[in-house]
């Protein structure tokens, strides 16, 4: 009977051990993103200015418009899935304390159009399978805007610079032509 009762505590006392150690493996729930900006780790909210979304960092959620109503997915919908969230610009919303980041959204379109670039972004981690790239510079102290264009430097739009029949209708800023 003895025997019992050592075999059972036994057994409660490697069945609990078993559990703590289930109990104590650590999950990263609500780390930033590798493609987040550096020295934000607690922050809520980025707005993406590009696509005109938000990124919920503790959900790991994207919220944005479509259809009328806002939506959280774990991505972005298909038209942006070419989208570069490394290379993009994130506005971070340090101001908002709330669960509803898009009810700024008026404010915050008008603030930070489509293309904008505020101070040069690092990003937490290193894009995958081609490392990080110098941080964008930001639209004024790029070389090639001095005349307040879109300009590369290199052609009038927003075209790479190599062939102008490439350009798919982009330009429209001054620019500086060499």
């Amino acid at each position: 009977m003895k025997a019992v009762k050592l075999f059972c505590i036994g057994m409660v006392l490697f069945l609990a051990g078993a559990m703590q150690a289930q109990v104590s493996v650590n999950v990263k729930i609500g780390a930033p993103p590798p493609w987040g900006p550096v020295g934000f780790n607690d922050t809520r909210y980025y707005y993406l200015p590009d696509v005109e979304a938000y990124y919920d960092v503790p959900s790991s959620m994207f919220i944005y418009y479509n259809g009328g109503t806002w939506i959280h997915r774990a991505h972005l919908p298909g038209r942006f899935r070419n989208y570069d969230l490394y290379g993009g610009y994130k506005v971070v919303m340090n101001d908002y304390r709330g669960d509803a980041p898009y009810s700024h959204f008026k404010e915050y379109k008008m603030k930070y159009g489509r293309g904008y670039h505020g101070e040069a972004q690092r990003t937490i981690g290193e894009r995958p399978g081609r490392g990080n790239p110098e941080p964008k510079m930001s639209h004024e102290s790029n070389p090639g805007n001095k005349e307040g264009g879109h300009g590369n430097g290199k052609n009038a739009g927003h075209g790479n610079g190599k062939n102008m029949k490439e350009d798919h209708g982009q330009g429209g800023g001054k620019g500086n032509k060499k």
